[in-house]
């Protein structure tokens, strides 16, 4: 490769990166550059990455002071890069060790064959141990793992020890030194952690059954483990065996609440694929998710995005993606769960509808992974790109409203006062979802008198609307209120009624706590159904708030003035400077008036200083 084409490389990936977001997730570099229109070729994987910020990690590998040759060998065969964000740092470490399992990239060396994780070994001695190693040699024993996440690979020890109790001593006992009595208990003994197999106080044949059940544990068969304890608990309470029932019912609620804790789909579902698709708001694109199931836990699941070429349908998108991704992971399950029927077969495999139960809870759980697969990617191009998201919300709002055209310009309107005193009124303007304040706009109420907040609103409206209809003003495409039906009213008499101006009007309603809860639209007025957690709603609730903050930011401003207000504002050539002075060599106006002229004449001058001192004695 040439300097030219190794420059370019470099400046298309770097763009890739600034596109990534500050979010946990798994990366991915390619020797090959995807096609257009197409997800990246996963036969060409070069290595695969965990980050707790995929940004920042990423950038790195692309920082001019990198010096390890390894790091630059990589980077110099990376030709396309592709991520996929995930919740949790742990998330990121699962899906990490999944991808490396399944296609030994060839950069992740240490990786491949998992020695950097812990496994958990069962020896083969005749009383096998339990343990965790990092070192896989198969002559010893039975390995299960490797765990990347080592928290739970504990919480299976744990389990294990807690209902079996497996030996931790490292003697090659023999049943010929059982025999012999060769062993002592130790301490583990005393403290009730071992059941003493080495001196007889436990059976070899009570020992391998606990040592078969640990293997299915192992295996993620709890469930049938847990049932087998059951059956044996019954068995032995129908035979009196009181202690024997006893010691079997601990073990059942032991594992049954490790399996809550640990398994969040149900037992009878062992083997199956789970679909679902989501369209972008455009129909351009769709995002179909995979999640598979195996004995009652979920061991796989990612999202992948799809391309429009031909219109194609949402049935027709899920059509050709099932068999593609289920030959990617190698999926051999005989059941696929799918949100809707599909007008072919699978060789091998029945589509099924879930409508209740917990097959229709995987479905909707693969569903909501597909919407946040979404979201997140709009998030991210909306970060390159703010005007697409105030686009959005525009268009949002239109289709709520089923308004004629997008509403880039909204005005709201708020009135202030205090049992009618020091009334005023303020006007916002957001334009394109974003606030324009050179155009906000302050009003003192000249008209009403006394508390009448609709008469007020009313020639606020008046004054602003008749001035922008003289002034040739753009108009607004969309009014709202900061009140319910009463304010919406008034607002209409005088901009639908009085001027003849055809604008929409809306208006924001609170509950009995105070709180934005609902907007009203239409004539009568309507409540349009819109979630209050929606981000739109949130935008407006936003409008509500700034207009309250600056109509009452005006009247505490008008209202300080008149509070403040003291005789010295009322003699005339006394400036605010003079006042200034005056104030902080005498502290009140009383020290002032038994001031001889002198001292007044110090801080003010001659001529100021028997303006003051004339003002103050001319009654005299």
């Amino acid at each position: 490769m040439n300097k030219t084409k190794d420059e370019e490389r470099l400046v298309r990936l770097k763009n890739i990166v600034l596109s990534m977001p500050h979010k946990p997730g798994t990366y991915q570099y390619y020797d090959k550059e995807r096609e257009p229109g197409k997800n990246p070729d996963p036969d060409h994987i070069i290595y695969v990455g965990k980050a707790k910020d995929l940004k920042n990690r990423v950038s790195s590998y692309f920082h001019k002071e990198v010096d390890r040759f390894k790091t630059k060998v990589l980077v110099s065969k990376i030709q396309d890069i592709s991520y996929s964000v995930v919740n949790s740092e742990e998330d990121a470490l699962l899906i990490e060790n999944q991808l490396i399992k399944q296609y030994q990239p060839k950069y992740n060396v240490l990786l491949k064959d998992g020695k950097t994780y812990p496994s958990i070994c069962i020896t083969n001695e005749f009383f096998p141990r339990i343990f965790k190693t990092r070192t896989i040699n198969k002559k010893w024993g039975t390995y299960f793992g490797p765990y990347p996440h080592v928290s739970s690979m504990y919480e299976i020890l744990a389990i294990i020890k807690k209902l079996y109790k497996p030996r931790t001593c490292r003697f090659p006992i023999t049943q010929e030194g059982i025999a012999e009595g060769r062993y002592k208990p130790c301490l583990e003994y005393h403290i009730k952690n071992c059941n003493a197999p080495c001196i007889g106080k436990q059976s070899y044949e009570e020992y391998q059954e606990n040592m078969r059940q640990a293997r299915e544990i192992l295996k993620g068969n709890t469930r049938e483990v847990g049932k087998r304890i059951y059956e044996l608990m019954q068995k032995n309470a129908e035979l009196l065996k009181f202690e024997v029932a006893e010691d079997l019912k601990r073990k059942y609620l032991v594992l049954e609440d490790f399996v809550a804790k640990s398994e969040i789909v149900s037992h009878t579902i062992t083997d199956v694929d789970v679909f679902s698709i989501v369209d972008d708001e455009d129909k351009k694109n769709a995002f179909i998710n995979y999640i598979h199931v195996t004995n009652g836990a979920i061991n796989q699941s990612f999202t992948y995005e799809y391309k429009r070429k031909l219109d194609e349908t949402t049935e027709e998108l899920l059509n050709d993606a099932i068999p593609e991704i289920r030959e990617r992971f190698n999926s051999k399950a005989k059941e696929v769960i799918v949100p809707f029927e599909l007008d072919w077969k699978l060789k091998d495999a029945e589509f099924f509808i879930p409508q209740r139960g917990d097959k229709k809870h995987l479905l909707e759980l693969s569903e909501m992974n597909a919407k946040q697969y979404k979201f997140d990617r709009l998030k991210q191009t909306e970060k390159l790109n703010p005007e697409q998201r105030q686009t959005r919300l525009m268009k949002e709002l239109q289709n709520a409203l089923k308004l004629d055209k997008l509403p880039y310009h909204i005005e709201c309107f708020d009135n202030s006062n205090i049992s009618g005193t020091d009334a005023v009124a303020g006007c916002i303007v957001y334009k394109g979802m974003k606030p324009s304040r050179k155009d906000y706009r302050k009003y003192n109420i000249k008209t009403v008198t006394g508390p009448d907040d609709y008469a007020s609103m009313q020639e606020v409206v008046r004054r602003r609307y008749s001035r922008m209809i003289e002034e040739k003003t753009p108009l607004p495409d969309l009014i709202i209120t900061d009140g319910g039906k009463g304010q919406m009213d008034v607002v209409r008499e005088v901009v639908k009624g009085e001027l003849q101006l055809d604008i929409p009007i809306a208006g924001l309603a609170k509950n009995d706590r105070h709180r934005t809860n609902e907007l009203l639209y239409g004539w009568p007025p309507q409540t349009i159904g819109l979630d209050v957690k929606s981000e739109l709603f949130k935008v407006l609730t936003q409008i509500q708030d700034e207009v309250h903050r600056y109509a009452i930011t005006f009247h505490r401003d008008k209202r300080s003035k008149h509070a403040l207000h003291s005789e010295l504002d009322d003699i005339k050539g006394i400036g605010p400077k003079a006042k200034e002075a005056l104030i902080k060599e005498f502290k009140s106006v009383k020290k002032m008036k038994e001031a001889d002229i002198q001292q007044l004449t110090a801080v003010l001058g001659s001529s100021k200083g028997k303006i003051l001192y004339d003002y103050f004695h001319s009654e005299e």
